[in-house]
């Protein structure tokens, strides 16, 4: 045990400080250390009311239990973080604990709860601190920014802890995989990019998986990033959905060769409209919607093989992009109905994407990887834990069964009998 209290050695230490002429901060010092002399007297104080005695007096026969030391505990303020010692008691008829500081503690984590959360919605540190100034009627900000940045670090630990997590407890049946972009002040002019992958499970659960970095979408930065879902328990998915970047897709069938392959049709579409002079867009998009929402996997091969000899005459370009790719194109349609709108696109993820680059408009670039990342992931996953769920009823299920079913027959017949040696 110290053998004075924490708040006789503060004052002291305030007493050569005023006597001290080299500190530069002197009166941000003398306030951290006020801030925490008053704090530390209350402490002390509710644990002599406890035990019924002062500090240095004697226990008598009907005085239970005894002053066991000192936690060092912290509260952030406007001056920056304060340790604090807080009272520790033992031997007492009842467990003894600070209501004092359970009180002031509860406040610093509602206060931190609101700064996050305030970052995390696309205010900057310097909004962040006008704003907390405006509580306090312009007298002085509640947090500086140097504080709100520090708070803001639990953001990149909640990251890295996302980014080890097991994966092995999630049945995902559909994998989605795409890339969102942002700029760093130490690039400047290029851009950073975001890896991204998602998952709906067996359960109807939409789950984000796993968001990573790569300075642009290659075949070694995807295979390294789906490395990382493996190495971690996840199970080969059913089907992986992906926009038409060589290098993913190459990934995609390196890591994952007997999953179905689904090509999106927002970024489809998208490519093959811009095939397309102007006029014609509206006439032949009907004939693309008609391709992806055809009955099945048949009908949709035969509309777009109507499609292709159609325009292939007037539009050569359009017809090379349609069919370039076309069986990822037509791959959702061998997949329940009900769940080839929620598979046919990235667009889960595109939504979520808008929302992040909206609230990242108040920092013109990041400061680097570390800011980028941690700002993109938050966005994301309090996203992700608003998706709705998607429907796995005994029919979808029966239906995927057979799927499974004719895929595996499928391999099977492509299995080459050896040639006989003569």
């Amino acid at each position: 045990m110290k053998r004075i209290p924490p708040s006789t050695e503060l004052t002291k230490i305030a007493e050569a400080l005023r006597a001290d002429t080299q500190t530069t901060d002197l009166t941000g010092e003398l306030i951290r250390i006020g801030a925490k002399k008053i704090i530390q007297e209350l402490l002390e104080k509710e644990a002599e009311e406890f035990l019924g005695r002062g500090y240095y007096e004697r226990r008598d026969e009907t005085m239970h239990g005894y002053r066991n030391g000192y936690k060092t505990r912290h509260l952030d303020s406007a001056e920056g973080r304060l340790m604090v010692d807080v009272p520790q008691v033992r031997g007492a008829d009842e467990p003894y604990s600070s209501v004092l500081w359970a009180h002031l503690k509860k406040r610093t984590e509602v206060l931190e709860n609101l700064v996050v959360e305030m970052y995390v919605r696309g205010l900057s540190t310097r909004d962040i601190e006008d704003a907390l100034t405006d509580l306090t009627d312009g007298e002085s900000s509640l947090l500086s920014r140097s504080s709100v940045s520090r708070i803001t670090e639990v953001l990149w630990e909640e990251y890295e802890a996302f980014c080890e997590r097991d994966l092995s407890g999630f049945e995902v049946v559909y994998l989605f995989a795409d890339a969102v972009y942002e700029s760093l002040r130490k690039q400047a002019g290029a851009k950073e990019g975001v890896l991204v992958t998602w998952g709906i499970c067996a359960d109807g659960a939409k789950v984000l998986i796993h968001m990573t970095t790569g300075s642009k979408e290659s075949y070694d930065a995807w295979l390294e990033h789906f490395r990382s879902l493996v190495k971690r328990g996840l199970k080969v998915p059913l089907t992986v959905t992906s926009d038409g970047a060589p290098g993913l897709i190459k990934a995609i069938e390196v890591m994952w060769p007997q999953a179905e392959r689904i090509r999106c049709w927002v970024h489809k579409m998208k490519n093959l409209l811009e095939k397309l002079p102007d006029d014609a867009k509206g006439l032949v998009k009907p004939y693309l919607e008609a391709i992806r929402d055809a009955a099945d996997y048949g009908m949709g091969k035969i509309v777009a093989n109507q499609v292709i000899e159609l325009f292939k005459r007037d539009y050569p370009s359009f017809v090379k992009c349609l069919v370039e790719d076309l069986e990822a194109s037509l791959a959702h349609l061998k997949l329940p109905a009900a769940h080839r709108k929620n598979i046919r696109t990235t667009n889960l993820c595109e939504r979520s994407f808008v929302e992040e680059r909206r609230r990242s408009k108040v920092i013109p670039r990041f400061r680097g990887e570390k800011e980028c990342l941690k700002l993109v992931f938050a966005t994301l996953w309090r996203a992700s834990e608003r998706w709705n769920r998607v429907r796995f009823t005994e029919h979808e299920r029966k239906a995927l069964d057979r799927y499974i079913e004719q895929r595996e027959n499928e391999r099977k017949k492509e299995v080459k009998v050896p040639a006989t040696v003569a």
